[in-house]
């Protein structure tokens, strides 16, 4: 495996940085309370429970964090195959009108957050949704953007991006494959 383009050290600054950008911009939210970070399976999940931990430790803040599902709301899901894996969602509490800062590792069609978005929607009406992701690498297929954007890369078509985190992989990265 070549080089990683984001290494351990930095992928933490980028989440740090990503977490104390949050709470400058949304101070005005975050003083109304009930905020909650929730991360799409699988990567997503590990990033949320890290920039919850952040916004802890270095701000202060305290917020209940969470894990999303989204494999049954994927407009592709027939393509999966008959028996799709379908992992853990766990929110805390009620999305209705709190604040949801939502947590992915990749952004790249758009697809999978539309998806988090219809899966959270159905759990009610939250005050506002804020998407933050690690890696945005373009190629929209959807009218989606996120608000909080760790890195953005340029990846050619058929190329992928891998991240791999301690907490599943044993090591920690990012790779262009």
């Amino acid at each position: 495996m070549k080089k990683p383009i984001i290494d351990s050290k930095e992928l933490n600054q980028l989440l740090g940085e990503m977490a104390r950008t949050f709470v400058n911009r949304e101070s005005s939210q975050i003083k109304k309370g009930g905020v909650c970070v929730i991360g799409i399976q699988t990567r997503g999940a590990i990033l949320a429970n890290r920039i919850a931990k952040l916004l802890k430790e270095k701000h202060r803040l305290s917020v209940e964090v969470g894990s999303l599902d989204i494999t049954l709301y994927r407009d592709d899901v027939s393509e999966i195959g008959n028996q799709p894996i379908v992992k853990e969602s766990h929110v805390p509490v009620s999305i209705e009108g709190n604040s949801i800062l939502l947590v992915d590792d990749v952004l790249y069609t758009g697809r999978t957050i539309r998806a988090a978005l219809d899966a959270l929607l159905e759990r009610g009406r939250p005050r506002m949704i804020r998407l933050a992701v690690l890696v945005d690498r373009g190629g929209r297929e959807l009218p989606i953007q996120a608000d909080y954007i760790a890195k953005k890369m340029s990846v050619k078509k058929g190329e992928k991006i891998q991240i791999q985190v301690k907490e599943i992989d044993k090591k920690e990265g990012v790779w262009i494959l």
